[in-house]
C-alpha cells in the first residue's frame, strides 16, 4: 500500500459561504495551495468570469495562478438545467449544446473531468432521461478534448440503485472510455449532520425514500470502483481530536488503497458556515486523511 496513488485536492464549492463575501477567487485558490493540496475543482458558472466566455486576461491569470501555485485542474462542475424554461424540460438538442459548451470550456481551462449535473425526476436523484441521448451525442467531442464525463453519485442516491445501474449499462453499451463515475463520500455517511436535518437512516437496498434514507455500506464501493474516476471527499465536521463522526474514512481509504485506486480526493466541505471555518476544516480533514493513510502504510510493512 502506497500513499502516492492518492492525491489531495479541494473543490471550491467548499468556500460557498465566503466566496464573493469575504474571499475572492484568488483567496480561495491561494488557500487550497497553502493547505498542501495539488488538485483544484471548480464550478463553471460560479467561478469562471463571464461564463461561458471568459476574457483572455482572465484565462492568462488562471494559468499563471495554477503555474505559480503548482495546482492541477481536476474536475469541472457543469450544470445542465433541465428546468430552465417554464412549462417544459430541455430538449436533447438543448442539453447536448450545454454539455458541448462546458466540455470545450473545461478543456480550455485544462480540466480532465467534467461532472454534468442535470435536473432529477425522482427523490433518489435519478437524472432527467435527456441525460443518456445528450451524453451519447457528446462522446466524440469528449474524446477529441480528452475529457471524461462523470456524473455524481450523491446522497440520497445509493450505489445499488437504478441510477448507478443505468450509468454502468451506458458504459457497457457504448464501450466508451470517456464516461465514468464521480463518487461523493457523503453517500457513506453514518449519521445525519444537523445541517441536513434529523433524517432517519437505515440499511437499505436503494428503495427507501426521503425522509428515510438508506445507509450505504462502504463495501459497496468495491463493486463500482473500476469505473470511479474522481472522488469528492465530502465531509461535514472534523472535531478537535481530528475525528470525523459522520464519514467512515478509515473504511473508505482502506478500499481505495488496497485496490490501488489512483486519483484525487477532492475535499468538499458542507458543514457549518462561518468566517475562516472552511479553511480550518479543510486542514483538519487533510490531516486526518494523511494520518489514516500513514497508518495503512505502516500495516502493510
Amino acid at each position: 500500500m502506497t500513499e502516492p496513488l492518492l492525491r489531495y485536492g479541494v473543490s471550491l464549492y467548499s468556500y460557498t459561504s465566503e466566496y464573493g463575501v469575504t474571499m475572492t477567487l484568488d483567496d480561495c485558490v491561494e488557500d487550497v495551495a497553502d493547505l498542501g493540496a495539488t488538485g483544484l475543482e471548480i464550478l463553471g458558472e460560479a467561478h469562471v468570469q463571464d461564463y461561458p466566455n471568459p476574457p483572455s486576461a482572465w484565462l492568462d491569470a488562471w494559468f499563471a495562478r495554477l503555474d505559480r501555485l503548482g495546482l492541477t485542474p481536476t474536475c469541472y462542475g457543469s450544470w445542465v438545467d433541465t428546468r430552465r424554461f417554464k412549462g417544459r424540460t430541455l430538449t436533447v438538442d438543448e442539453a447536448t449544446e450545454q454539455l458541448e459548451t462546458d466540455i470545450r470550456l473545461a478543456a480550455t481551462l485544462g480540466f480532465r473531468f467534467v461532472r454534468p449535473k442535470l435536473g432529477v425526476v425522482t427523490s433518489d436523484l435519478e437524472p432527467d432521461p435527456v441525460w443518456e441521448p445528450a451524453t451519447e451525442r457528446v462522446l466524440d467531442l469528449a474524446a477529441e478534448k480528452d475529457i471524461v464525463l462523470c456524473p455524481e453519485i450523491h446522497w440520497p442516491s445509493v450505489i445499488k440503485s437504478k441510477v448507478v445501474d443505468d450509468y454502468l449499462a451506458f458504459i457497457e453499451r457504448t464501450g466508451t472510455e470517456h464516461f465514468g463515475l464521480l463518487m461523493d463520500t457523503g453517500v457513506f455517511h453514518k449519521r445525519m449532520h444537523h445541517r441536513r436535518g434529523g433524517t432517519a437512516s437505515r440499511l437499505g437496498d436503494g428503495s427507501a425514500q426521503p425522509p428515510e434514507v438508506p445507509v450505504v455500506p462502504v463495501s459497496d464501493l468495491e463493486d463500482v470502483l473500476d469505473h470511479v474516476v474522481h472522488v469528492q471527499a465530502k465531509f461535514y465536521e472534523i472535531d478537535d481530536d481530528l475525528q470525523d463522526h459522520y464519514i467512515p474514512w478509515a473504511e473508505i481509504l482502506e478500499i481505495l488503497v488496497r485496490r490501488g485506486w489512483s486519483g484525487y480526493l477532492s475535499s468538499e466541505y458542507e458543514g457549518d458556515y462561518g468566517v475562516g471555518r472552511t479553511s480550518d476544516q479543510l486542514r483538519r480533514q487533510h490531516a486526518l486523511i494523511r494520518r489514516l493513510l500513514s497508518d495503512l502504510s505502516d500495516k502493510d510493512q
